[in-house]
């Protein structure tokens, strides 16, 4: 019997498409903890912290001016979990849970057939975070190595995680290597199966050790980069990056490496072929410099953070200016198993940028600020403008929101993106503002909010700043 070639070659693509299709993706989320975004050196850092982070993203899709919708640990990882925004899955403050109802990310992907897996740091359970973290309060994650705070029960070379019967499991080696060596050994395990998986791995590193203030890197790590320059914000502002730079900056690079062989233990067992890696952070870092701690405001160095999703799907994407938030996380992965978004879900989908389908594309991302002995903000952040509102301490102290606000935030991020210089009561900026006030009240309203006042900020006369450059149309 004759066959056409072309014909041949046409039926066996078919079927190559129908059988890559019909598998759905392994999805990895690799998961630092308080990193900052000019930390990478696709973003300008010449410290060479992060080579493999930006090979990856360039090869995928790097969402540039990614924000996180709460710069705070226990409320941003709910978000991530939920797609909702923090102050409707409740956890608008560390030391609360996620609610029986919200929709979750891992048991939605359990109902479609993935095995679901966590490690690391984990921070969604009610209480102080010492002890091991009961069943019901993971999330849905069937397999589990995982801690509430480990920071607070563990050092840089004493890993402590608990395993799915409430079991401690101390880990030998360097926090990040011991972790990463535990997730390498899952992959190969998975590897031997044809479930899809969803592996979900939540490092402590580069976030402080809570216990002594410190950023511990691995042995001989800060060493190197005790002359790392500092970014403009902290070499302007008193902090404490002086001293804790170089560890920090030890312990990314020592991330970095961690995705590098998690990379490789992908290659070498085939599921590269079918995986998507998604890189996160869950908010950033600013030195105790914009206020007596490291996050917790609406600054760049606090809300901005490394984002970038590779694989199928994924790959070829490009460089994403588009508003991009961590509430899209969850809705982005269901979206790419080919699984349905619920309606409470609040974020969106950021697949369709990889196909360059913007339109209808939101102009800004909407973010919550506040904690526990702090009063709660709002801000947005569109590619030029940082507008931020702050209730009043002595009155709404300690609450998730408030039924006023005050301006007191305006950045032009085109002219200074490290934000030192406030333009609030700038009187040439009036009708922005305005218009700022009410995308935001806007935003706050999609987010289920209960409905809220701005009060102006105090306007003063400064006729050097102007909106626009002279003469543009």
């Amino acid at each position: 019997m004759k066959f056409d070639i072309q014909v041949v070659l046409v039926l066996t693509l078919t079927l190559f498409t129908i059988m890559s299709t019909s598998t759905p993706p392994n999805i990895l989320v690799f998961f630092t903890d308080q990193q900052r975004w000019d930390t990478l050196g696709i973003n300008g850092y010449t410290q060479g912290l992060t080579p493999h982070f930006d090979r990856w993203a360039r090869q995928g899709t790097f969402f540039k001016e990614a924000v996180t919708p709460q710069p705070v640990c226990g409320p941003c990882r709910s978000c991530l979990q939920t797609g909702q925004y923090a102050t409707t899955t409740g956890v608008w403050r560390n030391g609360l849970g996620l609610k029986p109802d919200a929709p979750k990310l891992a048991e939605l992907l359990n109902a479609a057939g993935y095995r679901t897996s966590y490690f690391g740091k984990w921070h969604l359970s009610e209480g102080t975070g010492r002890d091991a973290v009961p069943q019901e309060n993971r999330g849905g994650f069937q397999d589990w190595l995982g801690g509430n705070c480990i920071e607070m029960v563990s050092g840089p070379y004493s890993a402590r995680l608990w395993n799915e019967e409430n079991e401690p499991v101390d880990l030998p080696g360097y926090r990040v290597d011991a972790q990463t060596d535990v997730m390498i050994r899952y992959l190969n395990e998975r590897a031997q199966d044809q479930q899809p998986f969803l592996c979900f791995h939540s490092y402590l590193e580069p976030h402080h050790q809570n216990t002594d203030d410190s950023y511990p890197a691995a042995m001989g790590m800060a060493e190197q980069y005790r002359y790392a320059p500092l970014p403009p914000d902290l070499a302007k502002l008193d902090g404490t990056a002086a001293s804790d730079w170089a560890g920090y900056c030890g312990m990314i690079k020592r991330l970095d490496d961690a995705l590098g062989r998690t990379m490789d233990a992908l290659y070498s067992t085939g599921l590269i072929e079918n995986t998507v890696v998604v890189f996160i952070s869950d908010h950033g870092c600013h030195f105790k410099t914009r206020n007596h701690e490291y996050k917790r405001s609406p600054h760049e160095s606090s809300v901005r953070v490394p984002f970038a999703i590779w694989g199928p799907q994924w790959n070829g994407g490009g460089e994403r200016k588009e508003a991009a938030s961590l509430v899209d996380l969850m809705p982005s992965l269901l979206d790419t198993a080919g699984i349905e978004i619920p309606e409470a879900v609040q974020g969106r989908s950021l697949l369709p940028l990889t196909r360059n389908e913007t339109q209808g594309w939101p102009d800004a991302t909407f973010i919550q600020f506040g904690d526990m002995g702090m009063p709660p903000g709002r801000a947005l952040r569109t590619s030029r403008w940082k507008y931020a509102v702050t209730a009043d301490e002595t009155r709404y102290k300690s609450q998730g929101a408030a039924p006023e606000y005050v301006e007191t935030f305006l950045y032009d991020l085109q002219t200074d993106p490290y934000e030192l210089r406030n333009i609030i009561s700038c009187d040439s900026h009036q009708d922005l503002k305005a218009e700022l006030k009410q995308t935001l009240l806007a935003m706050m309203a999609a987010a289920g909010e209960e409905p809220a006042t701005i009060i102006d900020a105090e306007n003063v006369p400064g006729g050097q700043r102007s909106v626009d450059y002279p003469g543009r149309s």
